[in-house]
C-alpha cells in the first residue's frame, strides 16, 4: 500500500509548471478542504481571490472534502498534495501505517478542536454530560467528533456506551435534531450554525468537548511527506500565503466572506459571518497568544496522542514530531494575531 502511495504522489509531484496566461509560470497544487465551502475555511478563498498564492508562485486549486478524517487518505494517496484533516485521525493513521509517514501537519488550522454535542432541552440534556446517558445522539459513521466521544467519557466518568448512537449522514444531522428523531447530535461546533437557524438557543444545550477536559488539536493544514522532502518551499511559500488571509480575516472577515461567496453564492452572508465567528473561537484560541497562529505546544501534542493510542487501542505510538512538522512555518511576527 505504500508503494502504491508514494508512486502516486511522485507522479503529482513530478506535474510539470502551469504557464498563467500573461504572467509567470505557476506550480499547481492540489488542496482537499475537510467538509463543504463556508465560513469556516473562508481565508482560503481570500488568499485565492488576492492573489497571495499566485505571488507565491502557485495555482492552487480547492476542493470540497469528505470529513476530516478522509482528507488524510486522499493526501497520503497522491491524489491530493495538501488539505486540512484531523490531527487525532492522522495520529490513528500514522499508527496503522508505521514507518516513514505519509502525511504531516504543517499548520495547525483549529488550535482546539471545535467538537461538541448538542443536545435538546426538552429532552433532558443539560449542560452536563452526564445528562447524556440513555439518549439518542446523532452522528455520522466516520467522524473526528464521534471518535473522540471515549476521551470525553473518561474524563467525565462514564461509559463510552452511556448512550446510542444513530448514524446519520452529515446533510440529514439538522433535520432529525429539528424534528425530533434523536435527543442530540455531534457537530463542530461552528457547523451547528445551520441548526441555530432553525431552532432557538434557549432551546439547546451546547457540550463543548473542551470544556469537558479534553485538550485536543482539531483540524490542521496537512501534506504529503514526499512534498515536504522534495519541495518544502513550496510548502512553505502555500502556508505564507494562507497565513497572511488568516491574519488579515481575523481582522476583517467581510472580504473573505465575500470571497467564499464568490464561489458558492448560494451561501448567506450573514450565517456565514456567524460561522466564521465561532470558527475563530477555536482558530484563535487562548495559546496562539504565546506561540502565534499555526503552531502548536509539543507537551499538549504529545499528551494526544497518548490518549488516542490508549483510548484508539493502536499498537503503535507514532513520534509527535513525525505528526507535527514546524519548520516551514512562516515567521513568529507573521503569524500574531491582530491586537483587539
Amino acid at each position: 500500500m505504500q508503494r502504491r502511495f508514494f508512486l502516486a504522489a511522485a507522479a503529482t509531484l513530478a506535474a510539470p509548471a502551469v504557464l498563467a496566461q500573461g504572467g509567470p509560470r505557476l506550480t499547481p497544487l492540489k488542496f482537499t478542504l475537510d467538509f463543504r465551502i463556508n465560513g469556516q475555511t473562508a481565508p482560503f478563498f481570500l488568499a485565492q481571490a488576492r492573489g497571495y498564492y499566485r505571488d507565491e508562485g502557485l495555482d492552487v486549486a480547492i476542493d470540497t472534502g469528505a470529513g476530516s478524517v478522509a482528507s488524510i487518505t486522499r493526501i497520503a494517496s497522491g491524489v491530493y498534495q495538501m488539505g486540512l484533516g484531523d490531527i487525532s485521525s492522522l495520529v490513528e493513521f500514522n499508527a496503522q501505517n508505521p514507518g516513514t509517514p505519509m502525511v504531516q501537519a504543517v499548520y495547525q488550522y483549529y488550535n482546539r478542536a471545535p467538537f461538541v454535542i448538542i443536545g435538546r432541552r426538552d429532552r433532558g440534556i443539560t449542560g452536563d454530560f452526564k445528562s447524556l446517558a440513555g439518549k439518542k445522539v446523532a452522528a455520522a459513521a466516520v467522524e473526528s467528533t464521534r471518535r473522540a466521544w471515549p476521551m470525553v467519557a473518561r474524563k467525565q466518568g462514564m461509559r463510552a456506551d452511556a448512550f446510542q448512537w444513530q448514524t446519520t449522514d452529515f446533510s440529514a444531522r439538522d433535520n432529525v435534531m429539528v424534528r425530533g428523531d434523536v435527543d442530540a447530535a455531534t457537530y463542530f461546533h461552528d457547523s451547528a450554525i445551520s441548526l441555530f437557524a432553525r431552532m432557538k438557543a434557549d432551546d439547546l444545550s451546547v457540550l463543548r468537548y473542551a470544556d469537558a477536559g479534553v485538550n485536543l488539536y482539531g483540524n490542521a493544514i496537512l501534506a504529503s511527506s514526499n512534498l515536504v522532502a522534495q519541495n518544502p518551499a513550496l510548502v512553505a511559500a502555500f502556508l505564507r500565503a494562507t497565513n497572511r488571509a488568516i491574519v488579515e480575516t481575523f481582522a476583517d472577515p467581510g472580504p473573505s466572506i465575500a470571497a467564499m461567496r464568490q464561489r458558492e453564492p448560494i451561501l448567506d452572508e450573514k450565517i456565514e459571518r456567524e460561522r466564521w465567528s465561532v470558527t475563530a473561537q477555536y482558530v484563535g484560541a487562548a495559546d496562539t497568544r504565546g506561540h502565534g497562529l499555526g503552531d502548536i505546544r509539543k507537551l499538549t501534542l504529545e499528551q494526544q496522542v497518548d490518549e488516542v493510542v490508549d483510548v484508539f487501542g493502536l499498537k503503535v505510538k507514532p513520534a509527535s514530531d513525525a505528526i507535527f512538522n514546524s519548520s516551514m512555518l512562516p515567521s513568529r511576527n507573521e503569524r500574531n494575531l491582530p491586537k483587539a
